[in-house]
């Protein structure tokens, strides 16, 4: 009696990537069933003029076609719109700036389809991020490590820290030992229709929208004042000395508080809460010699706080906290005494070189205190913290 073969369903794109790693996995001889997730259906909003997910799902069948393998759609428009769009909406009404892709794999690529695929039969998952898992034994336990991408270029890591030890041993990434010229050159060399397709670009999983256009669909403009803070302000002349007691590193990981005696004003905009810390463009000010970056945004008042210039020392901060509810630890078993710090490599966004730091738990969260003041340091966005290679925790900056 024949061995049955490992069933993996690969989530595919309609891009290059995920083509690619299907082609590798039924290569190697696995049981490979390409799955495409449309996640976006809702006619209120006007996601773009072009269809792109059609073209991607056609895409993703014709990939499926050319490698011999069984194809499906799933349509997960409720969930996604339950989970990820609704959520961005209420994130952003607050003033804070949610990360849709981490939320994206968090919440729909390793859970929602995670469970259909296992009702699919699926041993295990795939996808065509760039970052590799490796699995290990500690104290007879399986661990599973989340590594960076052998190119560092495209290295995809970041947006997959949220995710579980029981998510990751259910997944594959089959490029992540590849670079992205490799990946192209491979589906060049069997004629995939994907080889030549450009990255997409927008929100995930819905298209070629741009976030702003996205945001005003469905958040009201409302006009408020553009204050100006100088470089000089007395704010930023306060003793910041890095010392560990709670009061201090609490108060050094908020951002400054600004009132509107602290500026001037210098223009309007159209609701706060369209704005991002170190955003630079969309503020339509002119006469200064460098561009205005925001400083903060006051979606209660309805205000905007910016700086001249990419050196304004408004932008800038040591320290970062996570609240107990919003740190996510892949490798618990390394942090299990909570009393040392630890010397990490860390970023508070995708594609920003790592950065030495230092990981303090506190009894209601964590602090990640960087070596260098880090610029734009954003609430609603993913810190993630590595040790060598290894992607071991991350979240959400409060």
């Amino acid at each position: 009696m024949a061995l049955k073969k490992t069933r993996v369903v690969v989530a595919l794109s309609g891009g290059v990537d995920s083509s690619v790693a299907a082609y590798l996995l039924a290569k190697k001889g696995y049981d490979v069933v390409g799955v495409f997730m449309k996640n976006w259906h809702d006619e209120s909003v006007t996601v773009s003029k072009e269809c792109p997910w059609l073209e991607d799902s056609y895409d993703a069948m014709i990939v499926s076609e050319k490698l011999s393998i069984p194809f499906q759609t799933v349509d997960l428009s409720v969930d996604y719109q339950k989970r990820i769009v609704d959520y961005m909406f209420e994130e952003y009404e607050k003033g804070n700036t949610p990360n849709p892709d981490i939320l994206c794999n968090r919440e729909i690529k390793f859970d929602v389809f995670l469970k259909i695929a296992l009702k699919l039969g699926a041993d295990f998952i795939a996808t065509g991020h760039y970052c590799r898992i490796k699995k290990t034994k500690k104290n007879d336990k399986d661990v599973f490590r989340l590594l960076q991408g052998l190119d560092e270029n495209k290295d995809q890591s970041y947006f997959l820290c949220q995710l579980s030890q029981k998510q990751l041993s259910k997944t594959m990434f089959p490029i992540g030992e590849l670079t992205k010229k490799e990946v192209r050159l491979i589906a060049k060399q069997q004629g995939l229709v994907t080889a030549d397709k450009k990255d997409s670009q927008g929100l995930c999983f819905v298209g070629k929208v741009k976030l702003p256009d996205f945001l005003q669909q469905k958040l009201k403009p409302k006009k408020g004042k553009i204050v100006k803070i100088p470089h000089d302000s007395e704010l930023y002349f306060k003793e910041d000395k890095i010392n560990i007691s709670y009061d201090n590193l609490r108060n050094l990981s908020k951002p400054y508080n600004y009132k509107l005696s602290d500026g001037y004003y210098v223009g309007d905009h159209s609701g706060a809460h369209f704005f991002t810390v170190g955003q630079r463009k969309g503020l339509a000010v002119g006469g200064t010699k460098d561009p205005l970056f925001v400083l903060k945004t006051d979606v209660d008042q309805n205000i905007i706080y910016v700086g001249e210039g990419n050196k304004h020392p408004g932008l800038f901060r040591n320290t970062l906290y996570i609240s107990s509810d919003d740190l996510h630890l892949i490798r618990e078993d390394i942090f299990l005494n909570k009393k040392h710090s630890f010397k990490v490599k860390a970023r508070i966004r995708y594609r920003q070189p790592l950065q030495d730091a230092l990981v303090i738990f506190a009894d209601n969260g964590v602090f990640l205190i960087f070596n260098k003041k880090q610029s734009a340091i954003t609430k609603g966005q993913f810190a993630v913290w590595y040790l060598g290679n290894e992607l071991v925790g991350s979240g959400v900056i409060s």
